[in-house]
Order: C-alpha cells, then sequence, then structure tokens
C-alpha cells in the first residue's frame, strides 16, 4: 500500500499543477474553487489509492496541459498489473489529435509497453516498428522489439535489432550477437544444414571471437564428422576461453584426446588448474590424476586443493576417494560415510550456477539469464578462497 501511494504522488503533483494552472486563468463571477484536487489528497492520506485514482482521472481531462498526468496514470495502471486500464488510457492518448508529436511518440511507446505486458506481442511489434521507422523514442522501441524477438525465439530478427541497436547506440552488441548466431546454428544443427550451421558459427566469432560457446559448437561439430584431431584442439581452446566451461565438455574433451591419440590430457588440466583453479577443473583434473596415477596422488591433490578452497565438491569428492580405500575398516570407515553423506546434503543444496549480473541461481547452464535476460552472464559458482592466515600446509606429492 506504502508504495502505491508513493507512486500516485507523481500523479497528485501534476494535478495539483493543473488545478493551480486552471485557477489562475480569468473566471466568471462567483465561480469556486475545484475543491477535486485536495480530496484526491486526502483519498491518498486515508490510503483509500482507488477513490484517489478515479478523482486525479476526472480532474485530468486530456489537453496538451494534462498528457503528463495520463501518462503516470497509465504508467500506475501497468505497475499495478490493471494493463486493461492501462491500455484505455494510452489508447485515447494516441487517438487525440491535439498532441504534439513527440507526446504522441510517447504515448505511442507507453502502449506499446501495455501490449508487451499483456502478452499481445503482434500489436506492440506495429507500435514500436512504427517509433523506429519515425525515428522517435528509436533506442527503446528497438529495445521493445529485440525483447519481443527473444520471447519468440526469432533469432535472425533478434540479430538484425541488436546491429541497429549498436548503430544507433554506439554501444558494443557483440556478446548480443554471438549468441544470437549460436542460436541460429543449433537451429541449423537440429534442422541438418551443417553448411548453414558453419555460416552462422563464423558469424559469431567474427562478432566475439572469444565466444566459448561457438567454439564448443565447432568441436562437437567436428567430432560429429570423425575429425577427432581438430575436435580436440578446439576443446582444448574452450579451456583456454572459459576454463570455467570445462565441466560442461569434459566427457567430450576426454574422448576427443582418446580418439586424437593425445596423450597430454593431464598436463593441459593441470596448466588450466594453475591459471584458474576453480570447481570445474579441479574435478577434472582430480579425476585424470586417480585415472593415471592413482587414488593416493588423487587425495594428495584433492587435499591441497582444500588447503586453499573451502570447496564443498571437492571436500566430497575427496571423501570418496577416503571411502573407497578405507573400505571395510570399522568404525573409521562408518565415520567417513557418516561425514560424507552431510556433505553431500550441504553440496546438494548449493547452486552449480549464478549469474554474475542479477544474482539468479541455476542448477544447468543457461546461455541467457533467464531472470534478467543477460547474455553469458551464468556462471559455474567458484568455490571461496581460504585466507592464507588460515591456510594449512600442503600435503607434498611423491613423484
Amino acid at each position: 500500500m506504502i508504495e502505491l501511494l508513493f507512486l500516485l504522488l507523481p500523479v497528485a503533483a501534476a494535478s495539483g499543477w493543473l488545478v493551480a494552472r486552471r485557477s489562475a486563468r480569468p473566471r466568471p463571477a462567483g465561480a469556486g474553487r475545484d475543491p477535486a484536487f485536495f480530496r484526491g489528497l486526502n483519498y491518498l492520506l486515508d490510503e483509500q489509492p482507488d477513490k484517489a485514482i478515479d478523482v486525479f482521472l476526472k480532474l485530468a481531462e486530456v489537453d496538451p496541459e494534462t498528457v503528463e498526468t495520463h501518462l503516470a496514470l497509465g504508467s500506475l495502471f501497468r505497475r499495478r498489473g490493471e494493463v486493461d486500464r492501462a491500455i484505455r488510457i494510452h489508447q485515447n492518448l494516441v487517438a487525440r489529435p491535439n498532441l504534439s508529436k513527440e507526446q504522441r511518440a510517447y504515448a505511442v511507446f507507453e502502449l506499446g509497453q501495455d501490449y508487451m505486458r499483456a502478452g499481445l506481442f503482434d500489436r506492440a511489434e506495429s507500435l514500436f516498428g512504427e517509433l523506429v521507422e519515425q525515428r522517435l523514442h528509436r533506442t527503446r522501441a528497438l529495445v521493445g522489439l529485440r525483447e519481443i524477438y527473444q520471447q519468440e525465439k526469432d533469432w535472425r530478427r533478434c540479430l538484425d535489432v541488436a546491429q541497429q541497436l549498436q548503430s544507433v547506440t554506439d554501444e558494443s552488441m557483440s556478446t548480443e550477437i554471438a549468441q544470437y548466431h549460436c542460436e541460429l546454428a543449433e537451429e541449423a544443427l537440429k534442422a541438418g544444414d551443417a553448411e548453414a550451421a558453419r555460416e552462422s558459427l563464423r558469424g559469431a566469432q567474427t562478432a566475439n571471437e572469444t565466444c566459448v560457446r561457438a567454439t564448443m559448437l565447432r568441436a562437437q561439430m567436428e567430432m560429429a564428422g570423425g575429425d577427432a584431431t581438430s575436435a580436440a584442439a578446439l576443446y582444448r581452446q574452450v579451456g583456454e576461453q572459459g576454463p570455467e566451461y570445462l565441466s560442461e565438455i569434459l566427457s567430450e574433451l576426454r574422448e576427443a584426446y582418446q580418439r586424437a591419440g593425445r596423450t597430454d590430457l593431464l598436463e593441459d588440466l593441470q596448466r588450466f588448474y594453475r591459471e584458474h583453479p576453480n570447481v570445474p577443473v579441479m574435478r577434472a583434473l582430480a579425476d585424470a590424476i586417480e585415472q593415471e596415477q592413482g587414488e593416493e596422488a588423487a587425495v594428495a591433490f584433492l587435499t591441497d586443493h582444500l588447503a586453499r578452497h573451502a570447496d564443498l565438491a571437492g571436500l566430497e569428492r575427496l571423501l570418496e576417494l577416503q571411502c573407497r580405500r578405507m573400505k571395510g575398516e570399522e568404525p573409521v570407515c562408518a565415520t567417513q560415510r557418516a561425514a560424507l553423506a552431510v556433505i553431500r546434503q550441504l553440496h546438494a543444496r548449493q547452486p552449480d550456477y549464478q549469474c554474475e549480473h542479477c544474482g539468479f541461481e541455476a542448477r544447468h547452464l543457461h546461455w541467457q539469464c533467464p531472470s534478467c535476460k543477460h547474455w553469458g552472464s551464468i556462471k559455474p559458482v567458484q568455490a571461496e578462497a581460504i585466507p592464507e592466515a588460515l591456510q594449512t600446509e600442503p600435503v607434498r606429492q611423491t613423484a
């Protein structure tokens, strides 16, 4: 209720200005002052916003001097979820012949926002397109069109609008453009059109040469085509471009190295870990060490990792290895299993991914954040570093 009262204050102010302006005009003798404005304020103070809105609507007869009041009321209705009332107000404004070109354009934009809120995307698209053609509120109209096309998954139109926005605002949209190309590439792959997919991926990497998603898709295409050597090189490139995404390609990475006859997987993972000691790389390296050097070496590596990072995933992996090594040794083994159950429960409550822009938490990777709609902002959650004063002495691995 309090928030609604604050939203109504601009409407009250506009209506007050209107009343004051009209009271300053010459009046016939005996004309009294219109008490409606003060009655509306009383409704606000008595926390009766619906009655206050009705009063201000009656005060705000549409003329060039009251457009701002109507726009404020329409915006208020939309925020309250009363989209039908907002649409009626803005439609009434747009139909008025006595508005300036700028005032009508503003009303058209607000009506487009109403239609978007109501899910009437075709009507909103038409109004935003009109504003773009007239070069009025062009940037906001293009943003509105991009939102519509993203919801409709019309990636080619998204691409066109993003390029227009980039030219109009001089702000880089390379991330968005690259992601739209990747969406088109995935659609082409589903349709079995490999050449169209390759063309889209070239567009993605032209827009953003460090686009990890494009590199991943290229690697998948090379593997599907039987070129394991090229795929291994591309997967290695993913580790260099975005090691935080290694968790998404680990099985493919191992398979590509195996089929290509490469024996440097462990060395590459160690290098990735030294440069980016994050959770996905830690997991991959622990598995590779266990496979090539044995459980004892993997335990030593995880112990060193946990000496520097408060990482539940690493602790879970360490306890799994220790339980396996101490199988049958009671009661130590039972204690380890109990601790492992607790760690698994705590770890299961943690999100695997989080949006760097809005903080949205997810269990799976989304290239576009479902909450704030930013592209490429969702990343795997990283382990918290332990302050040096609290770090334990690392375990030295034997050669």
